[in-house]
């Protein structure tokens, strides 16, 4: 069972949302993950000051969460090989869809792109469809 927590999404969100907003408000950049990755990776961007430190901050803020009494409950009921398997599936859709749910989803959507609005519906529907069948179908 998955616990609801709405004030902790909520909190979250509008967090992920200030950064993003602030992202594009300071720099002009989407906050897509994948992007900001790619831009710290050799051949290193021209702007990878920023990213490193937006990529340091989401590193760094579960752990700083923990400090301050908070709590993560974190259960992987998947083997490795599957969340292996998984990790590639994921990499290939973020290949293809021209990047991943943070920057379709969140950024994209927000700007109302037509092409992010439409990854995002395949994403969601993927979503729905692998989890009936790993629930429902293979009862895992």
């Amino acid at each position: 069972m998955t616990e609801f927590t709405p004030w902790a999404s909520l909190s979250g969100g509008v967090l992920i949302g200030i950064a993003a907003i602030l992202l594009m408000a300071l720099h002009g950049r989407v906050a897509g993950m994948t992007g900001i990755l790619s831009g710290v990776i050799p051949p290193l961007g021209t702007d990878w000051k920023w990213r490193v430190a937006f990529l340091a901050g989401a590193i760094a803020a579960p752990p700083i969460y923990l400090l301050l009494g908070g709590n993560v409950s974190f259960n992987v009921p998947v083997s490795m090989v599957a969340l292996i398997i998984g990790g590639l599936i994921v990499g290939v859709g973020v290949f293809f869809g021209s990047g991943c749910t943070s920057g379709h989803g969140v950024c994209g959507m927000a700007r109302l792109s037509p092409r992010s609005i439409a990854a995002t519906c395949v994403f969601m529907i993927a979503t729905f469809i692998t989890v009936f069948i790993t629930r429902h179908i293979l009862g895992l």
